[in-house]
C-alpha cells in the first residue's frame, strides 16, 4: 500500500467515524490483528507438535522392528551355535 492510498484511507475514516473517535477506533484495530496473529501463531506452533509427535509414533514401531528381527538374529545365531558345539 503506497502512501497515497494510506491517506485516502485516513480521510475517508476521519469523516465516516469523526476526529474523537479514530484514534479509539485505530487501537481497537490493532488490538484485534494483534489477537489474530496471536492465536494464528498458538494454532500454528500447536499442529506442529502434534506433527511432530505422529511422525514419532510412526517412526517407533518401525525402531521396535527392527530391534525384535536383531533379537531374532542374535537367538537364532546363538541356537546354531549351540546346536553346532553339540554335534
Amino acid at each position: 500500500m503506497g502512501p497515497l492510498e494510506i491517506l485516502i484511507i485516513l480521510i475517508v475514516g476521519l469523516i465516516a467515524v469523526g476526529p474523537g473517535k479514530l484514534p479509539q477506533l485505530a487501537r481497537n484495530l490493532a488490538k484485534g490483528i494483534s489477537a489474530f496473529r496471536k492465536a494464528t501463531m498458538d494454532l500454528t506452533t500447536e499442529v506442529s507438535k502434534e506433527f511432530e509427535s505422529l511422525e514419532k509414533e510412526e517412526k517407533e514401531p518401525v525402531k521396535q522392528k527392527k530391534k525384535v528381527q536383531a533379537t531374532d538374529k542374535t537367538e537364532t545365531a546363538e541356537e546354531d551355535e549351540a546346536g553346532n558345539s553339540t554335534r
